[in-house]
This record gives structure tokens, sequence and C-alpha cells, in this order.
């Protein structure tokens, strides 16, 4: 669905953005307001990832605005938001790394899906990775900061509190993944 159209919708809803909620396999249950689904973890939604890389092998890291209500001044994936109703995942990835870092055009992969859950919500996660050296113009609304990170600062920070809980979890299932592994060399 286009943001215009989305927006409308969104206005009928009192400007309340809304989401799709699916079950695990990722089938169209239903809307909610993005307030129901980061407030209750039976309300599974879809959002995606995007792991940006460049051409040393670092990722690309952003610090998330102190003013988000999902892990506020944490360190998380390079891109990630939600899947607006009737988008497929790949068109959120793109308008995701567009408006989150002014990247119009990167080759996206699809790496992997998974299940992200906790006791404030639950997330169909789709994690998408490329190569990109160019100049990012980053959303300051909701990013503080963004800087590439060598693999060895990373894995020295796991733990720590410096990430997100997303992107600890994500971190983990990339090391594990053979078509990425030669991105997470040893420092």
């Amino acid at each position: 669905m286009k943001r215009s159209l989305l927006r409308k919708k969104n206005d009928l809803t009192g400007g309340h953005e809304l989401v799709e909620v699916v079950n695990r396999k990722g089938d169209v249950q239903g809307l909610a307001k993005r307030a129901e689904v980061h407030s209750n973890p039976s309300l599974i939604h879809r959002v995606v990832h995007v792991l940006i890389f460049d051409n040393k092998g670092r990722l690309l890291l952003q610090k998330r605005s102190q003013n988000k209500d999902i892990a506020p001044g944490k360190w998380d994936t390079s891109v990630g938001g939600h899947v607006n109703p009737g988008e497929d995942i790949l068109e959120a990835a793109k308008r995701e790394m567009q408006e989150e870092l002014g990247i119009a055009e990167c080759k996206l992969v699809h790496l992997h899906a998974y299940l992200f859950s906790n006791h404030i919500e639950s997330e169909l996660v789709n994690t998408f990775y490329s190569m990109c050296n160019g100049k990012f113009f980053f959303n300051k609304e909701e990013i503080e900061e963004i800087k590439f990170w060598d693999m060895k600062k990373i894995r020295a920070n796991l733990g720590k509190n410096i990430f997100s809980g997303h992107f600890e979890k994500e971190i983990h299932l990339c090391l594990k993944e053979r078509n990425i592994k030669p991105f997470f060399r040893r420092d």
C-alpha cells in the first residue's frame, strides 16, 4: 500500500499507525494499531531489518532516538521498520532504507525470517543484507547517530546493554548464516 493511502487510512483511525497482525507463517489475520501490537505479545506483526555492510566488512548500526517507544538510545540494525498493510517485505525494506538512511538504490538479498518475541511484543522479522558505501542521510527524528562497527567491537559489546534486544538476537542468527559469514570475518 502506498504511503499516501496509508496516511488516509490512518486519518480514519485518529492518526494511529495501523499494522497487519499475522500468524507465525505470515498470513494476515487483521489490522491493529501500532500501540496495540507494541503492548500485546500475542499480536504478531511484520517488520523488516536491513544489515548494510561496507567494503571493509563493517556493519552499519543506528543508534535509536531517545524518543522511540522500543529500545530508546540503543544501537540497532542498520535499518528496521514495520511492513505497511498490503506491502510486500521487499518493498518495505526499500522504503525503510529510503526513509531512514536516504538510500534509494542498493541491491538487497533476503537472509532469513524469524519470530522475535518478548514481554512487550512479537514480530515476524524478515532480514535482508546489502553492500553500500555511499553517503547516508539519516532521519534525525528516528536516529541519533549512525556508524560502521567492525565485528570485533560488536562481539566485545554483546550482552552489555548497548544493543537492542532485537539486534542481539539478529546478530546471533547472522553468525550462523553461511551466505553472510564472509562479512563476519574475525578481526
